[in-house]
Order: structure tokens, then C-alpha cells, then sequence
């Protein structure tokens, strides 16, 4: 891999000078789910964290950072971010608000800094899977890093599915 491979998250890291692993996978369009990119990786589907953003209908928008075989409980999310109701924001305005694309979107260097709740569960791993800020590239990492960097609550969102 190039200089020029690094995304913003790597960079981020960089600058912070924490330790990371930027590991490739084969992307499959028609399947950008965490349990592709797991298998993909040969490693625990407990270990692919993937990144949701949301809009509350009073914090605006936060990240939400989950275990990748599970799904976001709305109702969880508002209520631990002092909202009413929450949604995923609409596809469209992924790009514009983080920098990121679907499938590619990284907890690490958005456009702007987003509140973050990453799910509890981070810290039974000793590594942990998150999108680099494109597809085809995850970073491998020490949680407590990932909670540092983001500034990240740690809470329980999700519904299992």
C-alpha cells in the first residue's frame, strides 16, 4: 500500500500516534454488512464494529459504533442521547455531514466531530475491526484507543438480531 492509501481516520491515528493495522478485503457492492468484511477477514464477527450515523430530534446528529451482527435499538440510542426520537440520517447526506461513504464510513476523522456512543461490548475485545474511511480497508485496533480518539461514551444500543 501507497503513501497515498492513508485516509483521514489513518492520519488522525498518526498524528495521535496510536497503533493501528490498516487491512485490506475484497469489497462486494452488493454486500457492505460487517459480517462480509468479517468473514472476509477470517476473524470473529464480535470484532467488526461498524458505524451508524443518526440525527436526534434534539442532540442533531451523534455516531453510533456497534458490533457488527447487530442492529441499533432507536429507542435506546434517543434515550441515551437525550433525544425523543432518533433516525439513521438518509443516505444522501452520509458524504456531505462525514466525509464517508456508505461502507466506508469511519468513527475516526469526519468532517466534523460527532458526539459517540460505542456499545459496551468493545471492551471484552482485545482488537477490534473499524471501518479506515473507505471501502476495502478496515483498521485494526486497541478499543481503548478507538474510545479515546472518538471521545466515545460506552453504552449499550442495540437490539440483537
Amino acid at each position: 500500500m501507497g503513501k497515498n492509501t492513508k485516509t483521514n481516520a489513518a492520519r488522525l491515528l498518526d498524528q495521535h500516534k496510536i497503533a493501528y493495522e490498516l487491512i485490506p478485503y475484497a469489497v462486494d457492492e452488493n454486500d457492505l454488512g460487517a459480517r462480509h468484511i468479517a468473514d472476509q477477514l477470517g476473524e470473529d464477527i464480535a470484532q467488526v464494529f461498524k458505524t451508524l450515523v443518526l440525527h436526534g430530534d434534539r442532540s442533531g446528529h451523534f455516531v453510533c459504533v456497534i458490533p457488527g451482527a447487530e442492529e441499533v435499538d432507536l429507542k435506546k440510542a434517543a434515550k441515551i442521547t437525550g433525544n425523543k426520537k432518533c433516525d439513521l440520517i438518509p443516505m444522501k447526506e452520509l458524504l456531505p455531514l462525514t466525509g464517508y461513504i456508505r461502507g466506508g464510513c469511519s468513527p475516526i476523522g469526519m468532517k466534523k466531530a460527532l458526539p459517540t456512543y460505542i456499545h459496551s461490548s468493545i471492551e471484552k475485545q482485545s482488537q477490534i475491526y473499524v471501518s479506515a474511511g473507505m471501502r476495502g480497508l478496515q483498521l485494526k485496533m486497541d478499543p481503548h484507543d478507538l474510545i479515546g480518539i472518538t471521545k466515545a461514551t460506552l453504552c449499550d444500543l442495540t437490539t440483537t438480531v
